[in-house]
């Protein structure tokens, strides 16, 4: 049985954005939110989707997203990645078990390692044909994706109460937010807040909004024609220099070199199906 990707790719929108396919998809889709919200629409049922959120669709389901300004700042804010894919091995995968269309799986680095992986192989195989490996590491991803949708029940109420703050950070990283407020979030002070998340995370808040944002960077830098300037600015840093100092203090370059080394080519035929 095969498991045939026919598009990978990541999408990040800063502007008004709308697509839909309302005569049915033709394949899956599964889309992972990364950042900001968007609305969806499948089979005339509305879901907010939001960072952590994922979106899993079957042959039919009828799609519509759209990508709206976040609040009175009017903001457009909207990170995914996505794939279309079908094959025999894909069709009996989905019938092992019910499937929500949107699951809070959250943004697990293991899961964005194997989406790169596979979003990197993808591209590569225009030219290799390398067909093989992209085959299994979708069949790795789907596996993997059943294991985080059962694992998204905290076990006690303290791990509840660090999640629900995990979330928030990531859910507000790349906006301008204040530690009071994820307390608050969860009806904690701000000093019991601050302890149990290191507790339970290793990492303050800041930390972790920081890598948020520095990892949000990068896939811009890769897959996105926005400028560096833009990227600092919609990542969630109050400057360009800043952004500069951070990004070279954490990847041993300037994101100018980093973008330069980034030489695996985007097909232009694939940024238009999100």
């Amino acid at each position: 049985m095969d498991a045939r990707l026919l598009i990978c790719d990541y999408s990040y929108h800063f502007q008004q954005f709308s697509t839909s396919h309302r005569g049915g998809l033709t394949t899956y889709l599964f889309r992972l939110q990364t950042e900001g919200s968007c609305e969806v629409y499948c089979n005339g049922v509305e879901h907010l989707v939001q960072t952590g959120d994922l979106l899993l669709l079957k042959p039919g389901d009828e799609y519509e997203l759209r990508v709206k300004d976040e609040g009175q700042d009017g903001r457009v804010s909207s990170g995914d990645y996505y794939i279309f894919c079908d094959g025999a091995w894909i069709d009996e995968w989905w019938t092992r078990q019910a499937r929500p269309v949107v699951s809070h799986t959250g943004v697990d680095d293991q899961l964005l390692g194997l989406w790169r992986q596979m979003l990197l192989e993808k591209r590569r195989s225009l030219e290799e044909k390398h067909g093989e490996l992209t085959d299994y590491l979708l069949r790795s991803l789907c596996l993997y994706l059943d294991r985080a949708i059962s694992e998204i029940k905290p076990t006690d109420r303290l791990a509840f109460t660090a999640l629900r703050l995990k979330r928030f950070v990531e859910e507000h990283a790349t906006l301008t937010f204040k530690l009071e407020e994820a307390a608050s979030h969860v009806g904690l002070s701000l000093s019991r807040a601050v302890k149990l998340f290191k507790e339970y995370y290793g990492k303050t808040m800041i930390q972790y909004a920081l890598e948020i944002r520095l990892n949000a960077a990068v896939e811009r830098i890769k897959y996105s024609t926005m400028t560096l300037e833009e990227i600092a600015e919609t990542c969630g840093f109050a400057s360009y220099s800043y952004f500069h100092r951070v990004f070279r203090a954490n990847y041993g370059m300037s994101p100018v070199k980093f973008r330069e080394k980034a030489t695996v080519p985007a097909n232009p035929g694939e940024r238009t199906f999100d």
